[in-house]
């Protein structure tokens, strides 16, 4: 058997080719892949032909963010059978580090994570046709949309973050970056019954989606910066924010529209940026930082995507086949006219 792949190559060459698939072996399942999300990190891998310290060594298959159909099960596999549609959890942290055995799962230190190139050989991606992995990382979606299914992973991103920032109810929040994760912090602010959730960006597309998911107010930063300038009288006006830009100039707007001893929970990653670290110490602020989920974050976002808890589809604004590959990628890098865009796959 034979499934096709999306696979870098170099930057901004991704080619499509076809690959062997074996059968599922004990405790696995294979899985036809439906929808596959394009995260900011393989577009940093399409523009870059790397992420942060690591870099891509020869080439890689893409893609951690999925969902998509059991089409055949491996000896010993319960709980799932041919037809369940589910979502892939791309996360397989080793359990046994002093960090895993301390519930510490997102800092493991033999953690091996789809489509990433932090390990060598690379941990290959999920954007195939079909795909063989380990059943327990496959959780049913029950009759969600696999495209909807497949931004589960995001959605766990952001109630990892929820999770740094304590309880938000009546809390009021900023939100800065509309983008994906931007969006869905913005969701699952709303679904903790934040009291306020103003979201900021540059671009009005995502500020758009970021409304229909929740935000109370939306501010565009390039033309309308001056309706900011009331959350900063008084000391600060916000109880936390999450900080999904990375950039130093939305940074330095949150510590100023933040209220005394508030929590600013770091999402986005830019990296270098300049800190006042006056604001940090003069209003006694804690600054979280937050990356990845545990798995009980991922099956908590599957369940909200398959109850309607959070309505993921507002964020979707692109979906184009495999073999458009190219196309997908410098769409969902224009965030003038796209949030979060999908591949969508063959046969589930």
């Amino acid at each position: 058997m034979e499934t096709r792949v999306c696979r870098i190559k170099d930057v901004h060459d991704i080619q499509v080719e076809t690959i062997p698939v074996e059968s599922p072996g004990t405790g696995e399942v294979m899985v036809a892949v439906g929808a596959g999300g394009i995260c900011g990190s393989d577009l940093h891998y399409f523009h870059d032909f790397g992420f942060g310290p690591y870099r891509i060594q020869g080439s890689m298959i893409l893609g951690h963010e999925a969902a998509g159909t059991v089409i055949a099960l491996g000896e010993g596999v319960e709980g799932l059978a041919v037809g369940t549609r589910v979502a892939i959890n791309p996360s397989r942290p080793c359990m046994v580090c002093d960090y895993c055995q301390k519930g510490m799962t997102t800092h493991c230190r033999d953690m091996r994570f789809r489509g990433s190139a932090m390990r060598v050989p690379h941990y290959e991606g999920l954007f195939r046709d079909k795909i063989v992995v380990e059943a327990e990382q496959c959780v049913s979606v029950g009759d969600a949309e696999l495209s909807a299914a497949a931004c589960s992973e995001p959605l766990a991103v952001c109630l990892h973050a929820r999770h740094m920032a304590g309880d938000l109810l009546g809390q009021r929040v900023l939100v800065t970056g509309a983008g994906p994760i931007g969006a869905l912090c913005t969701a699952v602010a709303a679904q903790a019954g934040a009291a306020e959730i103003v979201t900021t960006d540059l671009q009005d597309v995502p500020l758009g989606v970021a409304e229909r998911m929740g935000a109370t107010e939306v501010i565009n930063m390039g033309r309308d910066a001056a309706r900011m300038e009331r959350f900063s009288s008084g000391k600060g006006h916000f109880d936390v924010v999450f900080e999904c830009s990375g950039a130093t100039p939305a940074i330095v707007s949150a510590m100023a529209a933040i209220r005394p001893q508030g929590r600013i929970v770091q999402v986005g990653t830019g990296g270098q940026a300049a800190i006042p670290l006056s604001s940090i110490v003069g209003k006694e602020l804690t600054w979280q930082g937050t990356q990845r989920f545990r798995h009980f974050e991922f099956n908590e976002a599957v369940r909200l995507i398959r109850t309607g808890g959070v309505d993921v589809t507002h964020m979707v604004t692109g979906q184009f086949p495999l073999e458009d590959a190219m196309q997908a990628f410098e769409t969902a890098g224009d965030r003038a006219r796209a949030v979060k865009v999908h591949l969508m796959f063959e046969g589930a």
